[in-house]
């Protein structure tokens, strides 16, 4: 039982703690743009690296 009055301020500390850094990161833009990374990962058109690249014949 005694081990509850430890246990509950300390939960309830650890929700208030998460709530901060959800609201914070939300703040700063961390959630702004969820699909521009993922459309930009599909229209990578980079060359690949010399060592692949075809010589010409």
């Amino acid at each position: 039982m005694e081990a509850l009055y430890l246990l509950i301020p300390l939960s309830v500390a650890l929700v208030f703690a998460a709530l901060w850094v959800f609201f914070r990161a939300s703040d700063d833009g961390q959630f702004d743009d969820l699909v521009g990374p993922a459309h930009r990962i599909l229209q990578d058109d980079d060359l690949p690296p010399p060592s692949f690249r075809r010589r010409p014949e």
